[in-house]
């Protein structure tokens, strides 16, 4: 009797001091930044509810992730920055943008080669007649392989955007819905690598397929994606066998069916690739693409939780390639970062300060250089547009910028110029 009272009183002494250490650690700041390590969260209750995700995320099967596999397009440079080189007037400012980039650490430019901007008027008509005087629509896409050979950058190429013409219905289906005829789509392809045979060798075909409005008004379709994905692929690789082939950047969604309930024309990233590989798709792309904005925590958010999107929502990615026996193909990252929106804009991106921009991007680099071996590039999103027309809007899609209009610098390029000379001078 004595022996149980006395192992009563040393469980619950035992249970206090546990308690009692377990409030003092989550009272001091070393607590505090281990939970914002592990939970991407800043606020204390809702680093709280991020430890309970964390456990839960414990009874779920293990993903699966051949850390050992040999996987290709990865030794590269990681830093990549999305641009909009095609939107600026002057050939001066667009070298500006192209020179400030480079001065940043990044290595590629995400740039479309924007289909409607270059086929204007027509099936093989390569002529800008908007404005007088005419010239080859091909001109300030010269100037932009130029620079990327003079800063010493590699491109990647994003193909999509279909002019009018290639559609009966023009644009009343939507401004990026695909063409009629897929083979117009090839045929642009085909004329793109061989304007540029051994000076690009890097091409994505489409952007974000499974969301409106990249599939315009047509029902979301991994199968028809699919289609338009060989006949691009194909159509290059008939000009030039060493192109690589990047699929179109699947937009993080949980939505499981396209034009639900909700009335968003969505589908889920993961159910969009697999269908794509039920569909035939894995032997027309080279690296798979998505995008991996933060949105809500930051980048330190190891949650994994599929209705759920956060920075490492990459590893479902990268589980469902390995199963689909994809595990030397890698994933670039086509679009990455926080958006700093101030208070009278909608945060439907989220909402984070300047300065937690600043903090949040060279991390997210920082751990998919340290974590994610299957991650060969991240293309930051966005280095600048050639006008403020965003921001007047009050589009919170304006935010993202590392460098305002006028070339000024926001703290996010500051910090990225500093990061990248640490991981350059860290592999020398």
């Amino acid at each position: 009797m004595r022996i149980a009272i006395r192992q009563t009183l040393i469980l619950w002494v035992s249970l206090l001091i546990l308690g009692g250490l377990t409030f003092f650690i989550l009272s001091t700041g070393f607590a505090h930044a281990w939970m914002a390590r592990y939970t991407g969260e800043e606020a204390f209750l809702s680093q709280i509810k991020g430890l309970s995700d964390l456990a839960s995320d414990w009874l779920r099967p293990p993903v699966a992730l051949a850390m050992t596999a040999p996987i290709q397009h990865t030794q590269v440079s990681p830093f990549g920055i999305n641009t909009f080189l095609e939107q600026e007037a002057e050939p001066a400012k667009r070298e500006l943008a192209v020179k400030l980039a480079s001065e940043a650490g990044f290595h590629w430019l995400r740039q479309e080669f924007t289909w409607e901007d270059i086929e204007i008027h027509g099936k093989g008509d390569f002529e800008d007649r908007r404005h007088t005087p005419y010239h080859s629509a091909w001109d300030k896409y010269d100037q932009l392989v130029d620079l990327s050979e003079k800063y010493h950058m590699e491109l990647i190429v994003r193909i999509s955007n279909p002019p009018e013409w290639t559609r009966a219905l023009t644009s009343t289906v939507g401004t990026f819905a695909p063409p009629d005829n897929y083979q117009d789509f090839g045929d642009f392809v085909r004329a793109v690598v061989s304007r540029y045979k051994g000076r690009i060798h890097y091409y994505q075909l489409w952007n974000e397929p499974n969301v409106n409005p990249e599939w315009g008004v047509y029902p979301i379709s991994p199968e028809r994606y699919t289609e338009l994905l060989k006949v691009g692929a194909n159509a290059a690789r008939a000009v030039d066998p060493n192109v690589v082939i990047i699929a179109g950047a699947l937009a993080a969604t949980i939505d499981l069916q396209p034009n639900d309930t909700s009335g968003r024309n969505n589908l889920s990233d993961l159910l969009f690739l697999q269908r794509m590989y039920d569909a035939g798709a894995a032997p027309y792309f080279d690296i798979a693409s998505m995008q991996a904005y933060g949105l809500y925590s930051g980048p330190t958010d190891h949650r994994m939780q599929p209705r759920v999107l956060n920075f490492s929502r990459n590893l479902f990615m990268r589980d469902l390639m390995v199963k689909n026996g994809d595990a030397r193909k890698p994933i670039w990252i086509a679009e990455m970062n926080w958006n700093a929106a101030p208070d009278n804009v909608d945060p439907r991106y989220g909402r984070v300060t300047l300065e937690q921009q600043a903090q949040y991007l060279p991390l997210a680099y920082q751990r998919l250089i340290a974590e994610w071996p299957w991650i060969g590039v991240a293309n930051t999103w966005y280095l600048k547009r050639a006008t403020d027309e965003w921001e007047v809007k009050r589009q919170p899609e304006a935010y993202f910028r590392l460098l305002l209009p006028d070339f000024t610098p926001l703290p996010v390029y500051d910090a990225m110029k500093m990061f990248t000379k640490t991981v350059v001078q860290r592999h020398e």
